[in-house]
């Protein structure tokens, strides 16, 4: 090991200290920052709110010259630089929506050493403009952010990140670290050609999120299925809600403020003047809820969502690992709920089917999906299968069996199992003896017996199938289609509207040899549990969170007098308040109720730039 690998060490500590107000760092963060701090490459992966951030703005601080932030995130670089001010830094952002004056400033100051970091967009850290500017500047690093959109097989592919190779031949002897909370191995191994990175150490992360809930249940009525969850557990909270479409979200949103909660669309359809206001008011105020396409959400920092919900399944399982991971980056309490239905399926695989990709491209999107299928099928642990997916190595469970995380609606309820083998040969069969050229509802109106005018105009009233099936309702039938589909025994042609066509799997299934146990659940409606409801105490604040619950009558008052004054602050400075201080060390101060500055700087989360600014008046408000 290099011989300054002490020395370096006690410098990022003391950084960490001084801006951050941490004693320690956590995971890998160390060996990340000390890799960059020496020159060389780095591929980082680390689940959102794990950190990532700290990995190259204390190297920017260690090494000489501006460390540079390249970042799709146009709409959040001016709260991200409000961040870093917040605690000392001088940093500053380059894109479309400064003046020239204000450009002229930020290429000032950017030529004259006195930033730590800038935050540019590709897109404009490839014109010509600047990249002359940066070859005048002494850089300290390149950190690509959010690297996973350099992939094509991913869900927020960029073609200008094809382009950021072009860093390691204009600058050689700059480090650049390439970081992403998601990706697959296929997908790391673009990241690296793509980047020209081919001698970058890799750091991987667990994925796990252990404070995020995973609950995937039926859907029936979507709408109402939302509003209990989020009534029951969650009113008063901030969320997310993603649907697939925009008329979807405009019609979700206006129904949930029908019923008296505070919900903003947004799209891509909108006007970029009502994103940026909706996307405002979500990041300043607290308990909005925001309705959304994936358009929404990349790069969010907001600490404190309590709950991502899905209306419609995402593509993959890297899109809902993206999108879940933004609910509880302060590590409290967080759920990630979804209904999904038969025709989630069958759009899905439409949208694949029908998009402009090459037979290839289809594969890889169809193979995703098909994972992503699994995990909502699944009757073992969610956690486990969304773990397995990304190659992360489970421990063993209790007497061989298999890891459970004690923290999913699966391994809080164990869904029960049925032999399915005679109701899906009933199923297979009639999709073969109507000539695989049916939709899902006409198979179940044969299966049912249900003598309508399209079963009578195609004779399927004289098939030996006709009315076999009139044990289940329609529900069932759909569920256990749904479920044919996950299991890949039929697959859905759109070339013919949609119809049912027999898979290769299906055959030994019709043959005899194989058995089938799905999920009993899907089939029969079986209940499950809803997850807590905050309980309150009168003449208390209502508690935000879990975690205010175990406070102290005393300290949860002094808590309420806390987020008061952050809430001031933070409308002063039109900034949102988790800038000003996250919920964690505001509780932590109401709960060890420091009486001077030297003990309120013991509090994690105090750097010495807020104490000095905010110290004084934090201890008039905890003082007895």
């Amino acid at each position: 090991m290099p011989p300054n690998t002490a020395p370096l060490a006690d410098a990022a500590l003391v950084a960490l200290r001084e801006h951050f107000g941490h004693r320690a760092f956590r995971g890998h963060q160390a060996a990340i920052i000390d890799t960059v701090v020496q020159g060389s490459d780095c591929l980082v992966l680390m689940p959102t709110g794990g950190g990532k951030s700290v990995c190259y703005q204390i190297p920017a601080l260690l090494r000489e010259g501006t460390g540079v932030v390249i970042s799709p995130l146009i709409a959040l670089m001016q709260d991200q630089v409000s961040a870093l001010e917040a605690v000392g830094l001088r940093a500053a952002f380059m894109n479309s929506s400064q003046s020239g004056r204000e450009a002229f400033d930020v290429e000032r100051r950017l030529r004259k050493g006195e930033l730590d970091l800038v935050y540019v967009a590709p897109e404009r850290l490839l014109t010509d403009r600047c990249l002359s500017l940066l070859d005048e500047c002494r850089i300290a690093l390149f950190a690509i952010d959010e690297a996973h959109c350099v992939s094509q097989w991913g869900h927020d592919f960029r073609p200008e990140y094809a382009q950021l190779s072009l860093l390691r031949s204009r600058y050689p002897g700059v480090p650049r670290i390439a970081l992403t909370a998601t990706a697959d191995e296929q997908t790391r191994e673009e990241i690296l050609d793509k980047l020209a990175m081919p001698d970058a150490r890799r750091f991987v992360s667990s994925f796990d999120r252990p404070n995020i809930h995973y609950t995937i249940t039926e859907k029936s009525d979507a709408r109402a299925q939302l509003l209990r969850f989020i009534q029951d557990d969650h009113e008063g909270e901030a969320g997310i809600v993603y649907c697939l479409s925009r008329n979807k979200v405009e019609e979700t949103a206006a129904f949930l403020c029908s019923k008296g909660l505070d919900a903003l669309p947004y799209h891509a359809g909108m006007s970029h003047e009502d994103r940026a206001r909706h996307q405002a008011r979500f990041l300043r105020e607290d308990g909005i809820i925001i309705v959304a396409t994936i358009a929404f959400g990349m790069g969010i920092d907001k600490p404190d969502v309590r709950f991502v919900a899905h209306l419609d399944a995402p593509k993959s399982i890297e899109g809902y690992y993206q999108e879940t991971g933004r609910a509880g980056r302060d590590g409290e309490p967080a759920v990630a709920w979804m209904v999904y239905g038969l025709q989630d399926v069958v759009q899905q695989k439409r949208m694949i089917d029908q998009s402009e990709a090459d037979d290839t491209h289809k594969r890889i999107l169809s193979a995703k999906l098909d994972a992503l299928l699994g995990l909502c099928e699944t009757a073992s642990c969610r956690r486990a299968r969304l773990l397995s997916y990304f190659g992360e190595a489970l421990p063993a469970g209790r007497d061989g069996a298999p890891w459970q995380c004690g923290h999913c609606d699966n391994c809080e309820s164990p869904p029960a199992t049925f032999d399915a083998t005679e109701s899906v040969r009933k199923l297979l069969s009639a999709c073969y003896r109507t000539g695989q050229r049916f939709g899902a509802m006409h198979l179940i109106d044969v299966l049912r017996g249900q003598s309508n005018d399209k079963v009578r105009r195609f004779g399927h009233e004289q098939t030996s199938v006709f009315g076999i099936g009139s044990d289940l309702d329609d529900r069932a039938w759909r569920n256990l289609i749904r479920q044919c589909i996950a299991a890949d025994l039929i697959a859905v042609d759109h070339a013919q509207f949609g119809a049912l066509r027999l898979t290769e799997a299906a055959r030994p299934v019709l043959k005899g040899e194989r058995q089938l146990a799905f999920r009993a659940s899907a089939v029969l409606g079986e209940k499950r549990p809803r997850g807590r409801k905050a309980t309150r105490t009168a003449g208390r604040p209502s508690p935000h969170s879990a975690a205010d619950e175990v406070l102290a009558p005393q300290a949860q008052l002094r808590l309420q007098a806390l987020r008061d004054w952050r809430a001031a602050q933070a409308r002063e400075r039109n900034l949102p308040a988790y800038l000003i201080f996250h919920d964690a060390t505001l509780r932590a101060i109401a709960q060890g109720q420091p009486d001077s500055l030297a003990a309120l700087a013991e509090i994690p989360g105090i750097g010495a730039r807020k104490l000095k600014e905010y110290g004084d008046q934090i201890l008039s408000l905890t003082r007895p």
